[in-house]
């Protein structure tokens, strides 16, 4: 009898993992977070944590709050991005439910302080709590106005040595044109940071991509909601886009 093929292992050791708000709010409900789709984000994190890879979190708050829109509807841009912020942690707390429901450990750092929620940001303690096999979830931005949540997620795994940027979203790549409003979009499964800003792709935001291309940060764009599809980018499965240095 053959001996069965011993799978590969991750291609990843430590990753950031970046969620936009609205992947948490199901599509048509009047809820902000749906508790069975932070469930179901949970339990994939569950998957990429238990084959020893190092999770860090950074999520959004569009589900409920959106600072830019709010400030063209005449807010003051600064304060309405705070509260921006603020929507963030109520995410970040609740993916952080859900992962403990799942008996994984977590810590909540957040970069406005608030002693009685989470954690203050400091690198060298989220990096020791990363070793120590705990998910890591960054929460209110940058903890300052007029950057976004790309940025925040760009600048966190800069600091801490990820290898990569997960961006799942709810489009299974980068097209060259929006492929909800275009039958013939291409969808590419690789592209250079050049190639993204040559052809005015809209991977991150200007300041998110500019700190991941003078980093060398490489990001893939995927689908979050195929099933196991963090697990299968983790193991280097073709999945999504990949945008890299080279």
């Amino acid at each position: 009898m053959p001996k069965s093929k011993k799978s590969a292992g991750p291609r990843f050791k430590r990753i950031v993992l970046k969620i936009s708000g609205e992947a948490l709010r199901e599509s048509g409900s009047r809820d902000n977070i749906s508790p069975q789709i932070v469930g179901e984000i949970g339990r994939q994190i569950k998957e990429v944590h238990d084959l020893g890879v190092e999770v860090a979190v950074v999520v959004g708050g569009g589900n409920i709050w959106r600072g830019a829109s709010a400030s063209l509807r005449g807010m003051e841009r600064a304060t309405a991005d705070y509260m921006g912020m603020l929507a963030t942690v109520m995410n970040g707390l609740a993916i952080q439910s859900a992962l403990e429901s799942l008996a994984v450990q977590t810590r909540v750092q957040t970069a406005i302080e608030m002693k009685n929620v989470a954690e203050s940001f400091i690198r060298r303690r989220a990096m020791r709590h990363l070793e120590l096999g705990r998910v890591v979830i960054f929460v209110a931005g940058t903890g300052n106005p007029f950057f976004s949540t790309d940025t925040t997620a760009a600048l966190r795994a800069s600091e801490i040595g990820a290898e990569v940027i997960l961006k799942a979203t709810k489009v299974d790549g980068i097209y060259d044109c929006d492929p909800n409003k275009h039958a013939n979009a291409k969808k590419y499964d690789r592209l250079t940071f050049h190639e993204a800003l040559t052809k005015r792709l809209q991977v991150m935001d200007s300041t998110a991509f500019s700190l991941c291309m003078d980093n060398k940060v490489p990001i893939i764009v995927f689908d979050m909601m195929g099933g196991h599809n963090i697990k299968n980018v983790v193991l280097g499965k073709k999945i999504g886009t990949i945008v890299t240095a080279e």
